[in-house]
């Protein structure tokens, strides 16, 4: 807001700055701030960041924010998270796996891993065009964590072999990874909705993993 003005105007005064640096960009109140940054120091943002850690940090482009405040998202920058986060070589052998059939929880946990790395629901929905008052949902990104914590409580053969969690060994994993049984349930009807719908993609030749660059 005006301190980002203000700090901006007294640096430029002392020193020969080249640019500036935008933070907390993860609301829609910096739009109003960059403009006025560029038109009291007369030198272009050159980044921006959304949160305090280094993977936050990203070059600014002004028509892409402006994207995003407007709600019309920025795809290429959903693109570019992506490419950072997941792992192109890992992306090949479930490439492969997929192909084969073979997709198990071990792959959808490593798959959520790499998913997490691109940030909170809430972030990843700021570069999709979708309707404003979704992006004002309050989404539990908790949710990530339990069901990691459903997967973790699985024994190495369970989550290789989906078909062997019968009534006794999911209550097992309820009780290991704090859940209730309906929630381990829950799980793994999703998990083999996936697994349908991969293996049908598979043989329509779509089976392609979906950030694979």
């Amino acid at each position: 807001g005006q301190d980002a003005v203000n700090s901006s105007l007294a640096f430029s005064e002392k020193f020969p700055i080249t640019g500036s640096v935008l933070t907390k960009m993860d609301g829609n109140s910096g739009g109003g701030a960059a403009l006025s940054i560029k038109h009291i120091t007369g030198k272009p943002i050159k980044f921006m960041t959304s949160g305090e850690s280094i993977d936050k940090i990203e070059k600014f482009d002004a028509e892409r924010v402006a994207r995003r405040i407007l709600g019309l998202g920025d795809i290429i920058g959903l693109v570019e998270k992506a490419e950072e986060a997941f792992d192109l070589d890992n992306a090949s052998k479930l490439q492969e796996k997929i192909t084969q059939n073979k997709f198990d929880f071990n792959d959808f946990l490593d798959q959520l891993d790499q998913f997490s790395k691109m940030g909170s629901m809430k972030e990843i929905l700021k570069y999709m065009p979708i309707n404003k008052n979704i992006k004002n949902i309050n989404i539990d990104d908790k949710q990530l964590i339990w069901t990691k914590a459903i997967i973790s409580s699985m024994t190495l053969e369970e989550r290789k072999n989906p078909e062997l969690l019968n009534g006794s060994r999911r209550s097992r994993i309820a009780k290991g990874s704090g859940r209730s049984a309906a929630d381990v349930n829950k799980l793994i009807k999703q998990f083999n909705q996936i697994r349908t719908m991969i293996k049908k993609s598979s043989k329509m030749n779509l089976g392609k993993f979906p950030f694979k660059f």
